[in-house]
């Protein structure tokens, strides 16, 4: 293919600020950037001197470039960050972390419910966040069910109670559902609650005290004792929540890099509460600076999650950064209110940036013992099986209940271990039940018979079985076209499956190791083994509910989603359905005389 003429492309490109796309020449994203003046940033690309390699690499790699014009850089941000989120491209920094934040939801309803809520915002109230991980949620739920005593069942439960519930008993509900609480009395506990979420931890106890004093002076001790336990149990939370310091609102961010490896630590804190803290290690290409590292993840960490993440009021980095004043517009019209971005702080904020830096250095050490471990595991299992390289492992293993329901696992480990995107599930059909041969053959062929691309093919593929498991995988590959052979293994029990007696099974069972019950190699295999059984049990267990779930009318061809429910409305249920005649199944809306008759064969089992 020709080479991309950007000499043509720039005379004819826009100073305007905007967004331009890199493409490469299978027409693959491999590089979004944004710019104020799209013209002179696209054309920096193509200098005599490019400095550094990467940029180089990206370059040499160009086939095209498109360019979206927006009115504001702020506008250029937010389509960067999404079209980095939607492509993924290689040359990007990539913040790995698809999970939207969890929140606390308190609903709209006439006795509104508080609940942990992750994704779209589509049901009605008010939501409170982020929070770090669901944990934190989850923590924050356990302590205010009992401070607050507001419902937090789902609406079904709270709709068919006749009677109170356990948590009235334990008394972290007030039973709006059975009426043991007037409406003013429960819309009171929901007022405190939304102080408490909106961090006016304050205003809540100040209330409390209040409603104890007039309970205490109109000599309902049983209700000032109720209000004094829950003003202790608010000062508890906030001692252990308690941050020594001024600042009410705040992301302190932490940044280590070491070994070819790149830590991020986000420290949150909230109403002088530390929220919590995460740990990202962002795909960083070869050659990245820091500053490209860190402009990256915060315009990808804020401008990404646009509704989803609270922009909090004052971030403190590391260092100053290059468009840091860009970043802090564009942050601040986002945000709709001032936002402060600082790299040069002292006092209080920079012990709590010394602690996010020193927690970022720590993540890259754990992670780097790990890999070490991993590291060490695949060079002894190389030395085991004679091999001179492993850079992908497979595992296969069979799943079923009495020949029902079988389902065939392959999981998957490359350099770093367990590569779960490529973990792959097969429903087995066609064979004789209970045939684990028969099981495996069919997973094999679903796996490789179309595979054309040899970095797909593994160095090692493990058979979890004896050794007709593993002939038959070895009968398949008898005929195997590629370059590339894997090497099969099969991996059999011993005599009491007992872990660390495992027998490695090579050409047929003719040659077997056994490897020491401690070794390295062994925990390895044991690792794919282990993990190729639980996605097969766990894919088994799925397919095994959803036919149990799975009405007898979903598997009639013609009878959708409103037939069945019209022939269950119409005729009384499920029961009142199998015992209709012909005519009867007729005269339901919807249903013809060719449907109804073969409903009712279908249901008395007649051909």
């Amino acid at each position: 293919m020709a080479e991309f003429d950007h000499k043509s492309f720039l005379k004819t490109l826009s100073t305007e600020p905007g967004v331009y796309r890199m493409y490469d020449k299978e027409h693959q994203v491999i590089y979004v950037g944004k710019a104020k003046n799209l013209k002179k940033r696209v054309s920096s690309y193509f200098r005599s001197n490019i400095p550094d390699s990467k940029t180089r690499v990206l370059v040499s790699n160009i086939f095209n470039i498109e360019v979206t014009l927006t009115n504001t850089e702020t506008e250029a941000l937010l389509l960067e960050n999404n079209l980095i989120k939607k492509y993924q491209p290689r040359y990007n920094i990539l913040l790995r972390d698809d999970k939207s934040y969890p929140y606390i939801l308190l609903t709209a309803h006439k006795h509104p419910r508080i609940a942990f809520h992750r994704g779209a915002r589509k049901q009605k109230g008010e939501y409170y966040g982020p929070f770090p991980s669901s944990a934190a949620v989850s923590e924050s739920l356990r302590l205010m069910q009992k401070i607050f005593p507001v419902r937090q069942c789902e609406d079904a439960y709270y709709r068919a109670r006749s009677r109170p519930c356990l948590q009235y008993q334990l008394k972290r509900c007030s039973a709006p559902c059975v009426d043991k609480v007037t409406q003013s009395e429960y819309a009171e506990q929901v007022e405190l609650v939304r102080q408490f979420l909106s961090g006016k931890s304050h205003l809540v106890i100040e209330a409390l005290v209040a409603k104890m004093e007039s309970a205490s002076m109109a000599l309902n001790f049983e209700a000032a004792a109720k209000f004094r336990d829950q003003i202790a149990l608010l000062r508890q939370m906030q001692e252990q929540q308690s941050v020594a310091g001024n600042f009410a609102e705040m992301d302190v961010i932490g940044f280590a890099q070491r070994n070819g490896l790149c830590a991020i630590h986000m420290l949150m804190i909230r109403d002088h509460k530390i929220l919590g803290s995460k740990t990202y290690f962002p795909k960083v290409p070869k050659d990245s600076t820091e500053d490209e590292i860190l402009t990256s993840f915060v315009g990808q960490y804020y401008v990404s999650n646009g509704s989803n993440a609270r922009i909090a009021n004052d971030i403190v980095l590391p260092f100053e950064l290059a468009e840091q004043k860009e970043l802090t517009e564009a942050l601040t019209q986002l945000a709709q209110r001032k936002v402060y971005v600082r790299s040069n702080v002292r006092a209080e904020r920079a012990n709590y940036l010394a602690l996010a830096t020193k927690n970022a250095l720590n993540s890259i050490m754990v992670k780097q013992s790990a890999q070490d471990a991993v590291s060490k595991r695949y060079a002894l299992l190389k030395e085991a099986v004679g091999l001179v390289d492993i850079q992908r492992m497979e595992c296969f293993d069979i799943s079923h209940t009495m020949g029902e329901n079988t389902v065939a696992s392959c999981v998957v480990f490359d350099a770093q271990g367990p590569n779960t995107k490529e973990y792959r599930r097969y429903n087995v059909t066609g064979i004789t039940p209970g045939d684990d041969y028969a099981a495996m053959d069919f997973a094999l062929h679903k796996r490789y018979s179309k595979v054309a691309d040899e970095s797909k093919v593994p160095d090692i593929i493990f058979i979890d079985g004896g050794k007709g498991q593993l002939a038959r995988a070895e009968a398949f590959f008898e005929n195997w076209k590629l370059d590339k052979m894997p090497m099969l293994i099969g991996v059999a029990k011993g005599t009491s499956r007992k872990p660390g007696l495992e027998t490695l099974l090579f050409d047929g069972g003719r040659k077997t190791i056994n490897l020491e019950s401690d070794s390295p190699a062994l925990h390895l295999i044991q690792h794919i083994r282990d993990e190729s059984h639980r996605f097969a049990i766990a894919g088994h267990r799925n397919k095994r509910q959803k036919q149990r779930t799975q009405s007898v009318l979903e598997e009639i061809g013609g009878v959708g989603n409103k037939r069945r429910q019209a022939l269950l409305k119409y005729l009384g249920g499920l029961q009142g359905v199998k015992s209709a005649n012909i005519q009867q199944l007729g005269q339901v809306p919807g249903i013809s005389p060719q449907l109804a008759e073969k409903i009712f064969n279908h249901l008395h089992d007649k051909a």
